[in-house]
């Protein structure tokens, strides 16, 4: 988580919301990322789609097996999805999202029966620290 806070600190470099992710495998970081929304222009560039893209290029395969997701903010609908679709087997969030997380605050797509995939998931790895990095960003921008 580490890792992903200092992700989500770079981000915030560029004026993205300072949000990171870490895709790991067996202890190993296999890929490492922050939000790139505002620097690609992209409504698609959260930290974890990024992380998982490049997860699975470092893998060969859009599967990413043995893996675990650490990601500084509960995932949106859009990021849970693509943790479904790449059968990744466990996500660790620091802090929840009340208004737009998909991991159990306004939904649960991760525990969705209808879905084939249900990863492990759990919350509150550093949340203070992952909650005083969007605190802080978006009280400097009222």
């Amino acid at each position: 988580m580490l890792l992903a806070i200092e992700a989500a600190r770079a981000a915030e470099d560029h004026d993205d919301v300072p949000i990171g992710a870490v895709v790991a495998r067996h202890g190993e970081p296999l890929a490492v990322a922050g939000n790139r929304r505002e620097l690609d222009r992209d409504p698609t560039a959260h930290a974890e789609l990024i992380a998982i893209r490049e997860a699975a290029a470092a893998l060969g395969g859009w599967r990413l097996p043995e893996t675990t997701l650490y990601v500084t903010l509960e995932p949106c609908a859009m990021c849970a999805g693509a943790i479904v679709l790449a059968r990744i087997p466990r996500v660790v969030f620091g802090t929840t999202d009340p208004k737009a997380g998909a991991a159990g605050s306004i939904m649960n797509v991760l525990d969705d029966p209808a879905l084939n995939h249900r990863p492990q998931v759990e919350s509150g790895l550093l949340a203070s620290e992952c909650g005083d990095l969007l605190r802080e960003f978006f009280a400097a921008r009222r």
